[in-house]
């Protein structure tokens, strides 16, 4: 399988450099579906300029990145192009281990429950055979890579492909059953755009259920490890948040990028629920709606989290998807990440109602 891989890999980096070199790359990142006023490459590049000027660049209202990002292309603004390329196929690879290793345990699974006997006869049609599962992780990596909305996002030079590669790694460190890099890499999303913080609750029933610990508030198992993964999780947040004030010496990129994404207050349009809605609305009502517009995202994960409790990876699967439905902020690119799962449900097609 890693022939078709890296075949797949030279055909998605030939489109993007083609794309990235035409008169095409210019038009595709002033697009609103394409990039937002979070992770456009104008506002990069304009935070960059003001930093090299000695100016902190939340001092107006044009940069809203996180200090990280802006220290990362400090250093490797020349291979921006390069930087985006390469995120694209860290996204890919995650995906496609994270699958092939999920599917490994489904498979186990799948064959002693059918020792056991346990499927009843109407349940038989969905089961999948080895055949069928062993093509899913390479159609992942390909939904991923030959998406347009990723080549779109990729050639605009939208930091949404950062944030993609990070959650496809918290992903693969979850499923490969590391509460440490899960933890990390989580926070490490959570950090760049707070709405991650739902995919929490899945990773820890994963791991859990990885560790045979039983999801039972009465068992001190449950609660030791739960307070074990909290620590690692809000342990590596802090220590993002303490390293991004010992970079800019100051607590202003709080406000301009936590207190944007919250607060909404550019109403460029966009693909998403927000800006039509508060455009329209009374300044007296804003407020109160603006509460339950970003309640949204994170209502939905408990129940989720009791329906699909059995199932963490497909819960994982759906948090992805209402983020991208109801951030303040989604582009394409928030759309491709969920997008690229969609091979590993295929045996679910024929139900389409409970997809």
């Amino acid at each position: 399988m890693a022939a078709p891989l890296t075949l797949l890999i030279i055909v998605a980096v030939t489109i993007r450099a083609a794309l990235f070199r035409s008169s095409l790359a210019d038009l595709i990142s002033e697009r609103v579906e394409v990039v937002s006023p979070l992770n456009a490459w104008k506002r990069v590049v304009e935070g960059l300029a003001l930093l090299d000027l000695g100016v902190s660049p939340y001092s107006g209202d044009v940069f809203h990145e996180t200090p990280l990002i802006i220290y990362l292309f400090h250093f490797v603004i020349d291979y921006a192009e390069i930087t985006f390329m390469l995120a694209d196929i860290i996204t890919a690879i995650a995906l496609y281990l994270a699958v092939k290793d999920y599917n490994k345990h489904v498979f186990r699974k799948q064959k002693y429950a059918l020792e056991a006997d346990r499927y009843p006869l109407d349940c038989l049609e969905l089961i999948r055979s080895p055949k069928e599962m062993y093509y899913i992780p390479l159609k992942v990596a390909m939904f991923y890579l030959l998406n347009p909305f990723t080549i779109l996002s990729c050639v605009a030079k939208s930091t949404c492909g950062l944030n993609n590669a990070v959650i496809a790694l918290y992903i693969l460190s979850t499923i490969r059953g590391s509460a440490l890099l899960s933890a990390i890499f989580l926070a490490l999303a959570t950090y760049q755009s707070i709405y991650p913080l739902t995919l929490f609750a899945p990773a820890l029933l994963y791991l859990l259920q990885r560790l045979y610990i039983p999801v039972n508030i009465q068992r001190p198992s449950f609660w030791f490890f739960t307070l074990q993964y909290s620590f690692m999780y809000l342990g590596s947040l802090c220590v993002l948040v303490c390293l991004s004030f010992f970079l800019l010496g100051s607590w202003d990129f709080l406000f301009s990028v936590y207190g944007f994404i919250l607060s909404v207050p550019d109403l460029t349009p966009n693909i998403g629920l927000f800006w039509y809605f508060f455009a329209e609305m009374f300044e007296h009502f804003r407020l109160f709606f603006l509460c339950v517009f970003q309640i949204n995202v994170f209502f939905y994960t408990i129940p989720l989290a009791i329906k699909l409790k059995e199932h963490p990876v497909f819960l994982i699967f759906m948090q992805i998807a209402v983020i991208s439905v109801f951030k303040s902020y989604p582009t394409v690119g928030d759309i491709a990440l969920y997008m690229a799962f969609l091979p590993a449900w295929a045996h679910l097609y024929r139900y389409p109602a409970g997809i």
